[in-house]
């Protein structure tokens, strides 16, 4: 019965965060309207209503820079094959940097690591939302002390089954009508830790259950709508400008066989001429709607100082071309944010390869691992290339070190060490040295300077 009250009470985090859930979900995914937010509009202007979608630009352009490239365990030189074999095995290319988007929109996401049924080599590792899943959390270790996981909902959203993951034991229960959720099955794994690791976006110590990074820019995105959807209005309104006829009659709007004209070709100018004398036809000045440009490129200034975007990333730049050493100098704030992200979600990424290598491995001798990260920079590649060879011709980093900082991946790194042990030439330069390649150079070099 205490580890059933267990389970409930983490049933109930769930339900009580989903109100809040919700709301940042709708805030990503565009669909928070002017008329949820308490505004009055009469219906005709609710039409015009236009959403900007600040969060999910600001969320996209942290998380695409947010590339997991391998594993590397201590004392091996290079990344591991076997970590990334899992990585792959798990279609972790995919759902890993989904679990990065939604810690960053809701401020939490979890990695769950299993056991494959018939497979005793490569452990089962997903990625899950907290809108069905919730750790208890230790305040002052760290650690997680026990996990809960709802799913298979009903029609009603009803969860039917769910699991209840703890230090040794994973337990399996089902809801039985009339009494509630029952144990109906058990997995021991004696692990000693609970197989559930959190992926938290926090930006303070108290934020223990994490941090949507959207909050700082939701107001800012309130406001830009509002803004928005007056500019709809203006443009209706006042944008063109607008016409008025004194002293016509209801004849001179109509057809010569006595049909009304419609109020698009009256509002054209098909009336050429009116049957009173005295009859006047003016127009007012249009308005000027730079007062509604300017507020949007204000609102947009806020957004990039808050979120480390660029200006050019939210449409906001000048008449004269930005060179490209301002636009890398202007993503140095997003890419220095990338890395301290990177090194959140990275923890998480350790903390459950450790935990599939002990449960795999049957042993709690796991050495250290590091996250190898995709550089979040966007140097050119001909900038990056040269800078890689100078290290090398310096003698700073090695040849297989100098793939690793060009971005390559495991299988290309392995493709072209592949081609280069069947290039003869390439092997006579291995055998033969740096030094000795340049050797002959220099000694055809030395008679021709004797006979001068």
């Amino acid at each position: 019965m205490a580890d059933l009250d267990v389970l409930r009470g983490l049933i109930e985090k769930i339900s009580d965060g989903a109100t809040e859930r919700r709301r940042l979900n709708a805030y990503y995914d565009g669909e928070k309207r002017l008329e949820a937010l308490g505004i009055t509009l009469p219906p005709e202007m609710r039409r015009l209503a236009v959403v900007v979608n600040w969060p999910r630009l600001a969320i996209r352009s942290l998380e695409e820079r947010l590339d997991v490239e391998g594993f590397r365990l201590a004392g091996e030189p290079r990344v591991s094959e076997r970590l990334w074999e899992w990585w792959q095995a798990n279609n972790l290319d995919t759902r890993g940097p989904l679990g990065h988007k939604e810690a960053l929109v809701t401020g939490d996401a979890y990695i769950v690591v299993g056991r494959r049924d018939g497979d005793d080599e490569t452990p089962l590792i997903t990625v899950e939302s907290g809108a069905h899943l919730h750790a208890d959390i230790d305040p002052g270790t760290g650690e997680v002390r026990s996990a809960g996981r709802v799913y298979a909902a009903d029609d009603n959203g009803v969860p039917q089954r769910a699991a209840l993951y703890l230090p040794d034991v994973t337990l399996l229960y089902e809801l039985r009508a009339g009494s509630g959720f029952r144990e109906v099955d058990a997995v021991e794994h004696e692990l000693g830790t609970v197989p559930v690791v959190p992926m938290l976006h926090a930006d303070r110590l108290d934020d223990v259950g994490g941090r949507s990074d959207m909050l700082d820019i939701i107001g800012l995105t309130d406001a830009c709508c509002r803004t928005l959807t007056n500019l709809g209005g203006a443009q209706e309104l006042l944008a063109v400008p607008q016409r008025y006829v004194l002293g016509a009659t209801a004849g001179d709007f109509q057809n010569t066989d006595g049909t009304a004209k419609t109020a698009w070709e009256a509002y054209i100018g098909r009336i050429l001429a009116l049957g009173n004398e005295d009859a006047k036809v003016g127009q007012f000045t249009a308005a000027d709607l730079r007062n509604f440009t300017e507020v949007i490129n204000q609102y947009s200034k806020l957004v990039s100082a808050m979120t480390g975007l660029p200006p050019h990333y939210l449409g906001y730049s000048t008449e004269n071309p930005t060179s490209a050493d301002a636009i890398r100098s202007s993503e140095s704030r997003l890419v220095k944010r990338a890395e301290r992200v990177g090194t959140q979600f990275a923890d998480a990424w350790e903390s459950a390869l450790r935990i599939a290598l002990r449960w795999i491995d049957d042993t709690d001798d796991v050495p250290r691992l590091e996250t190898r990260w995709r550089d979040p920079s966007t140097p050119t590649f001909a900038a990056k290339a040269d800078a890689v060879t100078k290290l090398v011709q310096a003698g700073i980093i090695p040849k297989e070190a100098a793939w690793d900082a060009l971005g390559y991946s495991q299988e290309q790194q392995a493709h072209y060490a592949q081609l280069m042990a069947s290039d003869p030439l390439a092997a006579l330069i291995r055998s033969v040295g740096a030094d000795g390649a340049q050797q002959p150079a220099a000694v055809a070099a030395a008679p021709a300077t004797v006979e001068e």
